[in-house]
């Protein structure tokens, strides 16, 4: 029987960033997975590695190291950067206040308001009214992540010597032995990354971190015209939600604004992100619902509520949608990540705000070291 020195339950981005970490150190890998892919909120997201915006400090931090591995390992695993950076259209004068604001921190370094020629270069459908700017960030990658989780495992496998166990449900960890649906796994270490699974391993150290489930709607639009998009765009209500702006001083005056005139899109949790996809077609989201279940059903409102703001910011003609889908993860009303050590050489892990994609390769480098890997 083979022994593993790590064994991770989870094969979504927390996952794969935790296997790639320590096979990286030269460690045999396990990675076990349920499903015979990875189905949840791994690939049902933008593929957006986003670094501004994220929670100032150590989880900033992890963005930028995770965004360098993406950039580092995409090309070797045959992963397209479809495109990088991100516009931030500030149409409000707070939303330009927090704009202003956050460049003056160490988290605008790199960032910049874009004179009206640059924004016509990289996101000439911007309806760009007078007051408005244009916040510039050059940080970000956007990958196609309904592909990119599968093409990662594969490259793991055949690279880095990374065994997958698909089709395969975790029973019960009682290192060394990992006891699943097929066979038992011996393994000297183990990090569980559930997602939103919070009842079958470790059911009562997770009930007590008091997370919730959020369900997101997202929506695929195609133009008549593939439509000219050179980086991601958001709006005013990502200013207002995205924690690195909206955690600001200045914040608080486009929080009260909108509040007072978007109080709809903010009772479904609605900010806007657009990105393109490699056919020219635009992924563009997402809405926020919480409660302790996923929700099974979309919202027709909500796909309106996402698709009025998309079209306040851009201007697309002869667009439909082709495609629409729902996505949930774990979600905590104060941390951005969860991790937890039930016994000496097990550790759960996950990301606690949606940022998965963004930070995953950084925080499964942090778990493996705290294992001493």
């Amino acid at each position: 029987m083979k022994n593993y020195d790590l064994a991770v339950v989870g094969a979504g981005i927390v996952g794969m960033g935790a296997a790639l970490a320590a096979a990286r150190k030269g460690r045999r890998v396990a990675v076990i997975e349920r499903d015979a892919s990875c189905v949840g909120a791994s690939i049902r997201n933008f593929g957006f590695i986003t670094v501004s915006g994220q929670r100032r400090g150590t989880h900033w931090q992890r963005a930028k190291r995770s965004r360098d591995v993406w950039a580092e390992i995409a090309p070797k695993a045959g992963i397209e950067i479809v495109h990088s950076g991100t516009t931030i259209l500030a149409r409000r004068a707070e939303a330009v206040a927090v704009a202003d604001a956050f460049l003056r921190t160490e988290m605008g370094e790199g960032c910049r308001l874009l004179s009206a020629n640059e924004a016509g270069e990289l996101a000439p459908i911007l309806r760009r009214a007078r007051g408005a700017e244009i916040l510039y960030s050059p940080h970000e990658l956007r990958v196609e992540s309904h592909t990119a989780i599968g093409k990662l495992a594969k490259w793991l496998q055949s690279e880095m010597k990374v065994d997958f166990y698909w089709s395969t449900a975790v029973h019960e960890i009682a290192l060394p032995w990992i006891l699943t649906s097929r066979a038992e796994i011996n393994a000297d270490t183990c990090i569980v990354c559930p997602g939103h699974d919070l009842s079958t391993l470790y059911a009562e150290r997770l009930g007590k971190a008091q997370l919730e489930i959020c369900t997101l709607q997202m929506l695929r639009v195609t133009a008549s015209s593939p439509p000219p998009l050179h980086a991601a765009v958001m709006s005013d209500l990502s200013l207002g939600r995205y924690d690195g702006f909206a955690e600001l001083p200045e914040a608080a005056p486009l929080k009260a604004r909108l509040a007072r005139e978007e109080t709809e899109a903010l009772a479904a949790g609605v900010h806007l992100i657009v990105v393109r996809s490699g056919d020219g077609s635009l992924v563009v989201g997402d809405s926020h619902i919480y409660g302790d279940a996923p929700k099974p059903f979309a919202s027709d409102r909500y796909d309106m509520l996402i698709l009025a703001e998309m079209e306040k910011v851009l201007d697309i003609s002869g667009w439909s949608v082709s495609e629409r889908w729902t996505g949930s993860y774990a979600s905590s009303k104060t941390d951005v990540v969860f991790t937890d050590a039930p016994e000496e050489h097990v550790r759960i892990v996950l990301v606690t705000g949606g940022t998965g994609a963004s930070t995953g390769f950084a925080l499964g480098e942090e778990v493996v070291g705290s294992l001493g890997l």
